[in-house]
């Protein structure tokens, strides 16, 4: 049985440097239809540190999906997309890609390193909420997520 079954919060790991991008999707998470919990990872090292539980993050619950930015400071997401898909205890979370990159090689790249989606972030502050409610529309309400425990 999955959480929103058991009625618990999904778990969402937001892996996003720019401080209005996080605002943006906090807020839009927030006002959406799915109770859920926001962690925040500013860096690749940080999303992996949270991930694998080490150090300060050793109590962290298991994303039930991640969103992922690719440009990111001292690990991008491009690496940690990878470290994640080849790890056994964290292959099973969705990846969504949500970047600014229109790159016909980082999607490609993306979908080979295994993301379960690529979506290019719009500009315009409406729809970047929209595509956020996209996203929580059919990762938390139609998709059945995976149970990872690790």
């Amino acid at each position: 049985m999955n959480r929103l079954a058991m009625g618990k919060a999904v778990e969402i790991l937001l892996v996003e440097d720019n401080p209005g991008d996080v605002r943006l999707t906090l807020e839009a998470l927030h006002e959406g239809k799915v109770k859920n919990n926001l962690a925040v990872a500013r860096d690749g090292e940080e999303a992996l540190a949270i991930l694998r539980r080490h150090g300060p993050h050793a109590g962290a619950p298991r994303p039930d999906l991640i969103l992922l930015d690719l440009n990111l400071p001292k690990k991008d997401g491009r690496e940690v997309l990878a470290e994640i898909k080849a790890d056994p205890e964290l292959k099973c979370i969705p990846v969504v890609v949500l970047t600014t990159s229109k790159s016909e090689e980082d999607v490609l790249r993306s979908y080979e390193l295994n993301a379960n989606c690529y979506i290019t972030k719009p500009v315009d502050l409406e729809q970047f909420i929209r595509v956020v409610r996209a996203i929580e529309d059919f990762w938390l309400t139609l998709v059945v997520l995976p149970h990872v425990d690790g």
